[in-house]
């Protein structure tokens, strides 16, 4: 197989993950060049025997008992016998010619070896109009040139987890990398709770194996977003998440993160007087909050991945 797609769901919405198949069901590449594989991380009920992947010659359903995205990421790469494996959510719907595109683009960038798109959101309902800036947190990506980058802190060529595409080598450092790093284990989302990171751990895999990062205008898929994701609530929990996966994504890889430490007082006067100036509305104030809530809960945890690593490294 030339490449491996990998769809991880867990107790998926049944009218996304049908739209999910039909986009794959139109890929122009042609079957005999890729795999499917359904993971199904601990969904209840099973899906066993609910959907319908006969349509491909070259498809499996498997089972991931333990739950977190990571946990059915891993199993995936574990299967997977392609050169090129590529990731998609339970709710992305690919463009028809994504997985030819994304073989293409990885024949023309060698050096690169994770790589993905723009992601472009359709909203079951009308976005509440103080989300303004904060629309990154539904996982929109709006690719308007090719990029790459083999920088360490080059977040703006990290490819997202949706429709992320990596050489199988980028996998394997990968699973290695985990099974020593604990920190990693915990990265991205797990039941109700939404960390994240998990994909920026993934690219970090790239570049050590001597490989950057990039994003190609050639890949496009739709992020279908439900009405649950348009609530405060969704936000704030987001954030406050966010912030602390962060922190530890950056300890687990030994970026610096303790200037994070180091908001007081004056960071709360300068948001203070910004939120006047710019009548920044209430809701995005309560994001804000989540935010520091997250740092300060994520700061320990980071410390504790830290000397963890440390004393790791001095036995």
């Amino acid at each position: 197989m030339t490449i491996s797609v990998i769809i991880c769901t867990y107790n998926p919405r049944e009218e996304y993950l049908r739209r999910t198949l039909e986009g794959l069901q139109k890929q122009t590449l042609a079957r005999t060049e890729w795999e499917l594989l359904l993971i199904d991380n601990a969904s209840e009920p099973p899906l066993a025997g609910r959907v319908d992947l006969a349509w491909h010659p070259a498809s499996r359903q498997l089972q991931e008992p333990t739950k977190g995205k990571l946990n059915a990421w891993r199993l995936g790469m574990r299967e997977a016998r392609g050169e090129v494996l590529t990731f998609v959510d339970d709710d992305n719907v690919l463009a028809p010619d994504y997985l030819e595109q994304a073989l293409a683009v990885g024949a023309a960038w060698p050096f690169v070896g994770a790589w993905g798109g723009s992601i472009i959101p359709e909203f079951e309902v009308p976005v509440p109009a103080w989300v303004g800036d904060q629309i990154w947190r539904l996982t929109v990506v709006d690719v308007r040139r090719d990029v790459w980058s083999n920088l360490r802190d080059g977040f703006a060529t990290f490819p997202v987890g949706a429709g992320l595409c990596i050489r199988r080598r980028v996998a394997s450092r990968y699973l290695e990398w985990c099974s020593r790093n604990k920190g990693s284990n915990a990265l991205d989302r797990s039941g109700k709770a939404i960390w994240g990171y998990g994909d920026h751990d993934l690219c970090q895999c790239a570049m050590d194996v001597g490989l950057g990062t990039g994003r190609s205008t050639k890949l496009s898929l739709t992020h279908l977003v439900p009405q649950s994701r348009l609530t405060l609530d969704y936000f704030v929990r987001h954030a406050e998440d966010d912030a602390t996966s962060l922190l530890v994504y950056l300890a687990t890889r030994g970026l610096p993160f303790e200037h994070y430490a180091r908001q007081g007082w004056f960071s709360k006067l300068v948001w203070g007087l910004h939120c006047l100036k710019r009548r920044v509305p209430w809701e995005q104030r309560q994001i804000h909050s989540a935010h520091c809530r997250g740092i300060k809960r994520g700061l320990p945890l980071a410390r504790a991945v830290q000397a963890e690593k440390a004393t790791l490294n001095h036995v």
